[in-house]
């Protein structure tokens, strides 16, 4: 009988210790997220980073701590129909900043290295800098020059719309002519002359290329041109989920080739293939509505609303947790366990995997790692030390 005991003693203990683990290890860790669109939630939603935001946004500061996280780079988006898109890009960052002022005791901006080092130490957010889209430069490399003066430390060079000097993934893919955005300006795929300056001024400053989001010639002109290793700042392989916005296996190589990193995007419909569907069909069930939304002036936040008011609805669509390391693994198989990290998304998407449902959940990741057999050594370089790498080497002159 008391041999009998024994067993599930001995598991118990087993599932106590290896729960300790993935804990202090993840304690132990640098976790760093290269992509998070909490400031332009905010400032559409009138909400403050610094307050309590659960159950309206996936990001708050107190819950970025919850969460174990070190690092988080803040993403300055706008999506181009703005008149003065560099203006607005200056007043997401005014605002990161006034975060940071109000808060010295648990934030601190980050440019380098060694500050981002110094906040770890400190056990404050290394706040990091990341603009989404290169249109907010506006063909003007002194405001590249600008921006990364107030410490914008990557550029994705293209959101899903082009700029004059490269294209995106939406638009080489023929996605924008299916949405019924036909683009007018019938540009010629890839960097043009002045997309290639631009390239080699982030090199020479030290800001890293960001490909999430640019198309295939676009992507390939990068990888000729860049003496630097670049990032995908929220992507995940093209080959388990085929959609425009993820990562070819010969894109994923040739990033490993390059000594680059991919991060890991959380949106369920760039996870799973089957999402976007059943996406569609919540949406053609609810269209009337919709619709009714719309004529009663809610046009630019209707399907919120939709997805607000059907909330259980929406979030049966969920993709799996499993499926975020399907796409890490793949990624590992191909390219190696240098080249992989994360970059959630969240605040930037309408739709998680189960359970990685905001920022507190990046434990999770850790205790999944732990589970797969993945060494101490391994999870640190997932978690945020290929990020490093990557960020130092860029740095380098």
């Amino acid at each position: 009988m008391k041999a009998f005991l024994l067993i599930p003693l001995t598991l118990i203990l087993t599932l106590s210790v290896l729960s300790q683990d993935y804990k202090k290890i993840h304690s132990d860790a640098v976790v760093i997220d290269t992509h998070n669109d909490i400031i332009s939630t905010c400032i559409e939603s009138g909400h403050s980073f610094d307050q309590d935001l659960t159950g309206k946004t996936h990001s708050d500061l107190n819950r970025m701590f919850e969460g174990g996280l070190d690092v988080q780079m803040f993403s300055v988006y706008c999506d181009g129909k703005q008149k003065n898109p560099f203006a607005f890009a200056n007043r997401e960052i005014d605002t990161l900043y006034a975060w940071i002022k109000r808060n010295p005791s648990k934030m601190m901006l980050v440019t380098n290295p060694a500050e981002l080092q110094q906040a770890v130490k400190q056990k404050k957010l290394a706040s990091m800098i990341g603009v989404e889209g290169g249109h907010m430069i506006e063909n003007d490399l002194d405001k590249l020059q600008k921006l990364y003066d107030r410490g914008a430390r990557y550029i994705t060079l293209t959101w899903n719309n082009n700029n004059d000097w490269a294209t995106s993934a939406e638009y080489e893919s023929g996605s924008q002519r299916k949405n019924g955005q036909i683009d007018t300006t019938s540009q010629k795929k890839g960097l043009s002359d002045f997309g290639r300056q631009v390239v080699k001024k982030m090199n020479d400053l030290g800001m890293m290329v960001d490909v999430s989001h640019v198309g295939e010639q676009t992507f390939w002109d990068v990888i000729e041109l860049s003496n630097k290793p670049i990032i995908a700042s929220h992507s995940n392989a093209y080959t388990l989920c085929p959609v425009y916005r993820n990562l070819k296996d010969d894109q994923i190589n040739a990033i490993a080739k390059n000594g680059g990193v991919i991060h890991l995007n959380f949106y369920a419909a760039f996870l799973d293939s089957t999402v976007g569907p059943r996406q569609s069909e919540f949406v053609r069930k609810h269209r009337a509505e919709r619709d009714s939304l719309v004529k009663a002036g809610h046009r630019e936040n209707a399907m919120d609303m939709i997805r607000e008011k059907y909330k259980e609805e929406y979030g049966s669509l969920q993709a799996s947790f499993n499926s975020v390391f399907d796409h890490m693994e793949h990624i590992i198989q191909l390219a190696g366990i240098d080249h992989v990290g994360l970059g959630g998304d969240f605040d930037g998407i309408t739709l998680t995997p189960a359970q990685l449902t905001d920022v507190t959940k990046y434990p999770l990741i850790t205790k999944e790692l732990v589970d797969r057999g993945y060494s101490k050594k391994d999870i640190n370089k997932i978690l945020g030390g290929n990020f490093i790498r990557v960020f130092e080497a860029n740095q380098k002159k």
